[in-house]
């Protein structure tokens, strides 16, 4: 593991307040918008990414119309002045981390984001310092069930790069492109499927003893409330 188990992200977002969804549904807009932009369509037939964030989008209770209204606008180059940048830095005990952001004010969200790596004992770094140790891949979490085994063979039978077994239920792994299939193929063998996205992976990971996991905690968490972060990824194992 390498710190993308979600299993935890996914139970404090059940319980978010209902205030933050509207920053929640802003964030997802973006991700969506930035999906369209990169496959170059609105096609969810030719564009991977943009079906697994409008997927992924719908888990968080997006509403269809707000989709709708986010591919649109991202079509009709209303979403041109919103820039995807990723930062590098690193965090406490030496853990790596890549934020994706989406912004229109470029300064604004670089001053932020090193101010909240500074405050939290890590450091914002140059281009390239941390993305080598991070590969893109799908990600998809299985809730367990009675029927894991059925469902690890279907995952094995789909092609799927790897599936661990955690507490919770499934972890299977996925090039990015065959993420949609997969989860298809999954939720046909009766998979009840708690998230599925697209993740950057670190391997191997930063172990981190008790003590030292608030810490990191407490920087991804503030890196993950921030308006302009779309995602955050780790290579410490939380």
């Amino acid at each position: 593991m390498s710190g993308h188990s979600k299993w935890a992200q996914i139970k404090r977002s059940k319980g978010a307040a209902d205030q933050k969804r509207g920053v929640l549904f802003s964030k997802l807009s973006k991700k969506i918008s930035i999906a369209v932009k990169e496959g170059g369509s609105g096609d969810l037939n030719t564009n991977h990414k943009l079906k697994a964030a409008i997927d992924y989008a719908k888990g968080k209770g997006m509403p269809n119309d707000n989709i709708a209204r986010a591919i649109k606008n991202a079509l009709g180059g209303n979403a041109g002045q919103i820039h995807e940048i990723i930062y590098e830095g690193y965090g406490p005990f030496g853990t790596a981390f890549l934020v994706e952001a989406a912004t229109d004010n470029t300064n604004r969200t670089l001053s932020e984001i090193k101010h909240i790596f500074s405050k939290n004992n890590g450091n914002l770094g140059a281009l390239g310092s941390v993305s080598w140790q991070f590969v893109t891949k799908g990600q998809i979490l299985v809730e367990r069930s009675d029927n894991l085994e059925n469902i690890e063979l279907a995952a094995i039978d789909a092609d799927a790069e790897d599936v661990r077994e955690s507490q919770e239920g499934l972890e299977v792994y996925t090039r990015a492109e065959n993420l949609n299939e997969v989860k298809e193929k999954l939720a046909a063998a009766g998979a009840k499927i708690a998230q599925a996205e697209i993740i950057k992976e670190s391997s191997p990971g930063v172990d981190l003893s008790e003590e030292q996991k608030p810490k990191v905690e407490k920087l991804m968490n503030e890196l993950q409330e921030h308006e302009d972060v779309i995602n955050v990824h780790t290579s410490a194992n939380l």
